[in-house]
């Protein structure tokens, strides 16, 4: 009964009005009121939970929640690149020479996602596409051990980036507002691409200093969204029991750096 209503809430987070009220109804007090609701029509794992429900004093700090030491078990593989979220993977390919990704039926551009500066060296890789719903747990942890090589943002409002607006949507993951780190573990450099799902675009980077380690929290989405790995060519294998849609949890093996 009330999954529809939070839908249209999240819906109303790709408008400018809409979404500033609601993000401070989420950041109010009077926001705890849902908590439980949206807890039982996501049907949260309460378990796993850093807190029990009734000590999260907002909306919004309830949707950030940590979950417990413990709750997720990083793959120990010096070589091993793992999953930086608890999403679904919607979608895996090539990266095509001329610099375009194909997702549900729809054509991408790198040059866009990433800016032409930065397009080049991943034609020919991998790409996977990691979708965030509103039950999942919303921090993003680093896929691979190395150093920050670069940090930067692009694009301005966002539009859903859930699987309908994958396929309906205009261009949502090279237009939308997008947070990028791109991190080099030994000769491997692999893009950590953020995508920004409503127009108020809280993407908020936690780790300090130039070196990410793998399984370690490194920013947080503040509504359901989507990261997009991308590998270069020759430097990534794909685990061959990975099969979209794929329902995955941070550290999780994903595949092999070469």
């Amino acid at each position: 009964m009330l999954k529809p209503v939070y839908r249209l809430l999240i819906e109303l987070t790709n408008g400018r009005w809409t979404s500033g009220i609601l993000k401070k109804f989420a950041q109010s007090n009077l926001s705890r009121l849902v908590i439980p609701s949206f807890s039982r029509v996501y049907k949260i794992k309460e378990n796993e939970m850093e807190k029990k429900l009734h000590e999260y004093p907002t909306l919004h700090e309830f949707f950030i929640r940590r979950l417990k030491v413990g709750a997720r078990v990083t793959d120990a593989g010096p070589d091993s690149a793992v999953s930086p979220v608890d999403a679904v993977i919607e979608d895996i390919g090539s990266i095509r020479e001329d610099r375009i990704i194909t997702v549900k039926g729809k054509s991408y551009s790198i040059s866009e996602m990433l800016g032409e500066n930065k397009a080049g060296k991943y034609s020919g890789g991998t790409y996977l596409i990691f979708y965030l719903s509103p039950s999942h747990y919303h921090r993003i942890h680093s896929p691979v051990t190395g150093k920050v090589a670069d940090q930067w943002v692009l694009g301005l409002k966002s539009f859903p980036v859930n699987k309908w607006g994958l396929k309906y949507g205009k261009d949502t993951l090279s237009k939308n507002y997008r947070s990028i780190t791109e991190v080099r573990h030994g000769y491997a450099a692999i893009a950590i691409v953020k995508v920004g799902a409503m127009f108020v675009n809280s993407i908020e980077l936690t780790h300090e200093g130039d070196q990410l380690e793998k399984g370690k929290e490194m920013a947080y989405f503040t509504f359901g969204s989507t990261v997009i790995l991308l590998f270069e060519k020759g430097k990534f294998e794909l685990d061959k029991s990975i099969k979209t849609p794929a329902h995955i949890k941070v550290g999780e093996r994903i595949g092999t750096l070469m």
